[in-house]
């Protein structure tokens, strides 16, 4: 079960790095100053794998979308309109 990282303040991170910096080494911790988010401690592997994930991300356009894909999200589309557009019986 994933849990939500804790909090620290500036003043808390001054007073107690090293506790602070112990606990972010086996989850995110968040650093706040003047009571809003300002930082997130992590492990460098952490840090390097959300690298990794975002570079794999691409965006594109329906002009650099392959001819395969296109016809894919055009007979989705379809597929939805027709949906909508049958009138469905309560059971």
């Amino acid at each position: 079960m994933s849990r939500s990282p804790r909090s620290y303040s500036t003043s808390d991170l001054s007073r107690k790095s090293g506790d602070i910096i112990a606990e972010a080494l086996r989850h995110p911790v968040i650093i706040t100053q003047r009571n809003k988010p300002r930082l997130v401690l992590l492990t460098i592997e952490d840090y390097q794998r959300l690298l990794t994930r975002s570079a794999r991300r691409t965006a594109g356009t329906i002009e650099t979308m392959s001819d395969e894909l296109f016809s894919e999200f055009g007979n989705a589309v379809e597929t939805y309109a027709d949906d909508r557009e049958t009138p469905h019986r309560p059971s």
